[in-house]
C-alpha cells in the first residue's frame, strides 16, 4: 500500500502531494484518489463552517447596531424611522 500525505495550503489553491511510492495498480490509485477527495471535502467543510459562523456573527452585530440606533433615536426624541 502507498503511504500518501496530501497537504493543502491555507489559501486552498495549492495542492502538495507527497508519496513514498507512486500508485502501482488500480487499487492503490483508487485509494489515493479517495484520500485526496476526503481531504478536500474536509477542508471545504471547514471553510464552509467558518463562512457560516462569520455570517451569523455579522448578523448579530447588525441586529445590535440596529437596536443601538433605535435606542439613540428614542433618546434624541426622533420618531420611529419608516422602513
Amino acid at each position: 500500500m502507498v503511504d500518501n500525505k496530501v497537504e493543502m495550503s491555507d489559501d486552498g489553491e495549492n495542492f502538495v502531494t507527497a508519496t513514498t511510492n507512486d500508485p502501482k495498480n488500480v487499487q492503490e490509485l483508487t485509494q489515493y484518489v479517495q484520500t485526496l477527495l476526503q481531504t478536500i471535502q474536509e477542508k471545504f467543510q471547514n471553510m464552509s463552517d467558518q463562512i457560516l459562523n462569520r455570517i451569523d456573527e455579522m448578523g448579530t452585530r447588525i441586529d445590535d447596531l440596529e437596536k443601538n440606533i433605535g435606542d439613540l433615536m428614542t433618546q434624541a426624541g426622533v420618531e420611529g424611522a419608516e422602513k
